[in-house]
């Protein structure tokens, strides 16, 4: 039995899932470039932002609310509070999606970078970067808080090795 419902579907058949012009694509005889198609190139560049956004504890502590969707024209747009400038977020994803190698990918600025929004292109997507009510870098790493875990993991006499601590880390996390 063949056919959309009850058996295996020939490659192609649905009009939905063929590679070809009717899907926005020049010719159907070319095969996609990635994944499956321009939708898997999509999700393979958002992959690869977030895979170099998840190596940077540091920013991620620093962004409240992170969230991101796919806009109405094919692009990307990653939105957080507090945190980092989108222009700082926006240079670091350059620097690590664009470092040489066996897996580097085109990655370039997509328009003008400022405190609040910026806009990057990754494997020919865009990505619109936006942040409501940035600090910065610098002030994140000048400010001492409760929830600056590397501060509290160092304890209140500095790294281990420092000289003798009063209190446990544990006790700096919790505030005791």
């Amino acid at each position: 039995m063949r056919g959309l419902r009850g058996g295996r579907d020939e490659p192609g058949a649905s009009p939905a899932t063929a590679y070809g012009p009717q899907n926005g694509h020049d010719d159907g005889d070319a095969p996609p470039p990635h994944g499956s198609g321009p939708d898997g190139l999509r999700y393979e560049a958002l992959g690869r932002v977030m895979a170099a956004l998840s190596g940077e504890a540091e920013t991620l502590e620093a962004c409240r609310d992170l969230t991101w969707w796919r806009g109405t024209d094919r692009s990307w747009h990653i939105e957080w509070r507090d945190g980092p400038y989108a222009a700082e977020v926006a240079a670091l994803l350059l620097e690590l999606i664009g470092e040489p190698g066996p897996d580097a990918v085109r990655a370039a600025p997509a328009g003008p970078a400022t405190p609040s929004t910026a806009m990057l292109n990754v494997m020919g997507v865009t990505f619109v970067l936006r942040a409501i009510d940035p600090f910065g870098m610098e002030r994140l790493r000048t400010s001492r808080g409760l929830w600056r875990l590397s501060a509290a993991l160092d304890g209140p006499a500095g790294p281990i090795g420092a000289g003798g601590r009063s209190r446990q880390h544990w006790e700096e996390l919790l505030g005791g």
